[in-house]
Formats: C-alpha cells, structure tokens, sequence
C-alpha cells in the first residue's frame, strides 16, 4: 500500500502532510455545489489593482514564485537534449550574479514537467538536485485513449521515476453530470500513482461553466487528488482568475470540510511576471501562507520564468536585459 504521511519532493522543509485520503462520494454535496458566476467575475477583475508589492518585496514575491514553477516541455519535437537543458534551468533558474545582488542562496523550480517518453531522461539529468519530475500521462492531453492504457502509462511513468503524475479527467463525464463516473475514474488513477502524487487535470475551458469547474473538483478532491490544476495548456482558454478563484474556494471549502489540504497548479496562458504575482496574491488572500509551498501550490509555465528573471535583473540593475539574456532551455 502506498504511504500516506510525506513531503513532496523539493518542498520546502515543513511538517509532513498527511496526504488527501479521499472521502466516499457525497453526490448530494456535489449536487449542491454552485457558483455564481457575476459575483466570481466581479471579484476576479477587482484582483489585479487591489494587490501590488514593489521594489524588495516584490523581487521576495517573484523568487518564491520561481520555486513554485513545474518548469515544462510538451512539444512534439522534444529531445533529449532539450529535456537536459530545461533540466540544468530548472536546478540554476536564475544567473548567480543576479542571486548574489539579491544576497540569496541557490534556489531551484519546484519540478520539471515532460512527456512519458522523455521521464528517464529527466530523472537522470535531475540525479541529486532534489527536484522531482512530474510526467503529463492518461492520454494527454484529449484523455481519450483506452481506459486500460490509461492506467498503464501512469505506472509505467512511475516506474521511470516519475514522482508527480500530471492526469487528465473525461470531460464527457462532467458534461453530463456522470459524477460517480468521474469518481470511480479518479481513484483508479490515484491507486495508480502509488507513492507519486496526482494532479488532476481538469481541462477547465472545455467544461462550460463555473458550476462544472467547482462539481469535478469536488469530486476528484472526494477521488483523493493530491492537486487539482486548471488545464493542459492545449485548450484554447485555459488558467483564468475566475476560474481559479472557482477552485481555490472548493479547495477551501474541502479543507474545512475533512481538514486535508489540496494543491492547486494553474497551467497555460501564465507567462508574465506580474501575472505570477497576482495569482500568488489570490492563494495568499483566499487559501492562506501555508498553500504557498511548493508542496500546495505550482505554475504550470515554460515561458514565465523568463520574464521572472528579467525583472529580478532589472530590480537589481536598473535597466530590462534583453529576453535572450535568460533562456529557459
């Protein structure tokens, strides 16, 4: 039986969370569940202008945020060398001269995120760096391949090394409300996964409504998802702050509920760093300091540690570097 009471890999050091057990379906909780979605859109668009943090604190802000990045590659074209070169970003994110104006040690993303195909390659470039590799799996991104494959990729991502399994829900089963499906879908993955935690990807732009979004994260929540995330970064719309504002309030609400704390990860779209900030200021606001841990919260991005770097220089310089100045990979 996998083990119930760890760190995740590359957390900040802090008390072992007992991880999300799961709960029996409660299909008149979820039957319940509703959003209202003027309300969330309202308080969504004041966020933007009702947080700012500047000069120190604001370069504090964004060296946290690099530690909460899965920094990712999912292309076709990816390659061995590409994976080790993200690999050696995600251990050095940010040029030493700059760490050494701030007066700050080493620091490293919270994971890199690939490909099955590319899990070993990244396991052995990460080899002693502490950084865990997290590998998108269940037919990512549509999530329509035989169920059976489904569950064989995510193990076959495990036994590589994967120690985070990045899933995608069916869709087709929150469109039509087919939530004890949804359920039982969910906990054959997180059985699964084993020892390596689950985000489950819900695929957000496709869903329909606000209502949907908050009914399937209870739902993979009650299922024992480690983290429930926003989207593929496939979709056409994918991480928006009323759709997360939507998830952090049932990720609130479970909390409450059975006192197991959830991650969240919103993915695609988050490439600035003044995004970063205020998507840090919502968790801060809505879940609290402790949801600001690697081990609670993560950026799905392969862009937005960029421009993070960027501004960390210009804080630093005065002046904006050009963006070659920092690649990524």
């Amino acid at each position: 039986m996998p083990s119930e009471v760890h760190a995740l890999p590359g957390a900040d050091a802090s008390p072992a969370e007992v991880r999300n057990p799961g709960t029996p379906l409660d299909l008149d909780l979820v039957r319940a569940v509703q959003a209202n979605t003027s309300a969330i859109e309202r308080r969504a668009a004041t966020l933007p202008g009702r947080r700012s943090v500047k000069k120190d604190w604001q370069a504090a802000w964004l060296l946290r945020a690099i530690t909460l990045i899965d920094l990712t590659t999912l292309s076709g074209d990816d390659t061995p060398g590409r994976v080790r070169r993200l690999c050696a970003k995600a251990a050095n994110p940010v040029r030493q001269d700059i760490l050494d104006a701030l007066g700050m040690p080493p620091i490293h993303t919270g994971a890199v995120c690939v490909y099955h195909e590319m899990v070993p390659v990244a396991v052995e470039a990460l080899r002693g760096t502490g950084i865990p590799v997290a590998a998108v799996s269940t037919g990512f991104p549509a999530g329509l391949s035989p169920f059976r494959l489904r569950v064989a990729e995510i193990e076959e991502s495990v036994k590589a090394g994967a120690a985070e399994i990045d899933i995608v829900i069916s869709r087709r089963h929150v469109l039509t409300g087919d939530w004890q499906a949804l359920y039982d879908e969910m906990r054959q993955f997180r059985q699964a996964c084993g020892d390596a935690h689950v985000k489950a990807i819900l695929a957000t732009g496709e869903l329909g409504t606000l209502r949907n979004v908050a009914r399937a994260s209870h739902v993979c929540m009650m299922a024992g998802a480690d983290f429930i995330k926003t989207s593929t970064g496939k979709e056409s719309v994918n991480a928006t702050l009323p759709v997360t504002l939507t998830m952090v309030r049932a990720i609130r609400a479970y909390h409450e509920a059975t006192g197991h704390r959830v991650g969240y990860k919103p993915a695609g779209g988050i490439s600035k760093a003044k995004d970063a900030l205020t998507y840090l200021a919502l968790i801060k606001d809505e879940l609290g300091d402790r949801w600001l841990r690697p081990d609670l919260f993560r950026f799905g991005a392969s862009s937005l540690l960029g421009d993070i770097e960027r501004q960390l220089e210009h804080h630093v310089t005065g002046r904006y570097s050009a963006a070659n100045r920092h690649p990524t990979g």
